[in-house]
């Protein structure tokens, strides 16, 4: 049985996971044209090695980061939204409850679960 990290649960089981795709930069909402949304929406990099994506815990409904890499689909390590904004430099961005924009529209719980 494959099992990976929660940041709220612990480890539990793969199949209890959902991926939302990988973390990107959402482009400005005020400028984007509608080929800037839906590059945002609908291509993703899909690199041949490490990646940060979106993770979904889909019991509890929680949203994480996770870095995998796509070459063995292992998951090297898994974190909550607020420890990729300070390892990004991105916390006290001045968004809505602590949350990045792209957060937000995954739904992510931020530092509370």
């Amino acid at each position: 049985m494959k099992l990976m990290r929660c940041p709220l649960n612990g480890e539990r089981n793969i199949s209890e996971f959902v991926c939302g795709g990988e973390v990107k930069a959402m482009p400005d909402p005020d400028k984007a044209s509608d080929a800037d949304w839906g590059r945002y929406l609908f291509f993703e990099d899909n690199p041949d090695g490490e990646i940060v994506e979106w993770w979904l815990h889909a019991p509890s409904s929680y949203w994480f980061i996770a870095r995998r890499d796509t070459r063995t689909e292992a998951v090297l390590e898994t974190m909550t939204v607020q420890e990729w904004r300070e390892r990004q430099g991105t916390v006290g961005s001045g968004q809505a409850q602590g949350q990045s924009a792209d957060s937000q529209a995954h739904g992510a719980q931020g530092t509370n679960g």
